[in-house]
């Protein structure tokens, strides 16, 4: 009986170990490698948010917007007296500070409260991730004014060599409505900086672009802020503006029957037409328009075949 159960206990010990060794701890193995992942997600694709003092953080210098309402940074700043700063500043290391990459509202805020401390994520990103990164939140958060939206995309197409329709890809636009941002950096300095100062709309400043004379242009931007004018007050003015600029020509026998057509084609569409007729019984209409939204409602007019 006792060598039986002696027998029992070695077969039971040996066979233990034979399992062991057949089958290995897949539990153990298992855990190190989810703990290994878990570790390597914590570091690389969530850093963690730490708080920096205020003085070592400094505005990225290429931030797209420079323009930063005060009524609105005192009234942020009285928040984040209240509450702190809820939302934390994303930066990346530099020699001996932090550069925000987005963010700068809210430093500025926090400086004019007295906040010594801001908290931050800290990432590490090339020149166009962070300027991409910026100019997105800033359109997202409809920070920025046209020019500086213009001037964003402009600096992604020169310094970066993108393409129009890759940027319009990377901020959700369409490559039209970055052409057309793009055309407001043909206006007069002086007429960019009355859109940057919230002088002019967006409206106001396509209606007037096409006008070539930079002086000519800034006395009517002038007289649109001080006159306060609608944009359709405006794209009245300019087809006033037009016909006055038009040189006196001699006129065929006949013309007075292009004259006619002109005249109703005008009424009908809203706009000036002119009917460039030729002796040979050919010739063009040209219908004039001075806004995208005074093109699109011409456009309802012709069939939509």
């Amino acid at each position: 009986m006792a060598a039986t159960k002696k027998t029992g206990k070695g077969l039971g010990k040996g066979l233990g170990r034979g399992i062991g060794n057949l089958i290995p701890d897949e539990t153990k193995d298992e855990k190190d490698v989810v703990v290994k992942e878990v570790v390597k997600e914590v570091v690389v694709k969530e850093p963690a948010e730490v708080k920096v003092r205020i003085s070592q953080v400094e505005p990225n210098k290429e931030q797209p917007r420079k323009y930063f309402d005060e009524d609105a940074l005192i009234e942020l700043s009285e928040s984040i007296k209240q509450y702190g700063v809820l939302q934390p500043l994303l930066v990346q290391k530099k020699d001996n500070y932090y550069e925000i990459i987005a963010g700068e509202r809210r430093w500025r805020a926090a400086k004019l409260a007295g906040v010594k401390e801001v908290p931050v994520v800290i990432k590490d990103y090339s020149d166009q991730e962070v300027m991409e990164i910026a100019l997105i939140e800033n359109i997202q958060r409809e920070d920025l004014n046209p020019i500086e939206e213009a001037q964003a995309y402009q600096r992604l197409i020169k310094d970066y060599r993108l393409k129009q329709d890759e940027v319009a890809e990377k901020v959700s636009k369409s490559r039209a409505a970055i052409t057309n941002s793009l055309r407001l950096l043909k206006l007069d300095k002086r007429v960019q900086e009355m859109v940057m100062e919230g002088k002019l709309s967006n409206g106001h400043a396509r209606t007037i672009i096409s006008i070539e004379d930079g002086d000519k242009q800034y006395a009517i931007a002038q007289k649109i802020f001080d006159e306060k004018l609608s944009v359709r007050e405006v794209e009245k003015l300019m087809r006033e503006q037009d016909k006055k600029g038009k040189q006196p020509k001699e006129l065929p026998e006949n013309d007075f029957v292009y004259r006619d057509l002109e005249e109703k084609l005008s009424k009908s569409l809203g706009t000036q037409v002119t009917i460039k007729n030729k002796s040979n019984n050919k010739g063009k209409i040209e219908i004039q328009y001075y806004s995208q939204s005074e093109l699109e409602r011409i456009l309802e007019f012709l069939p939509k075949n």
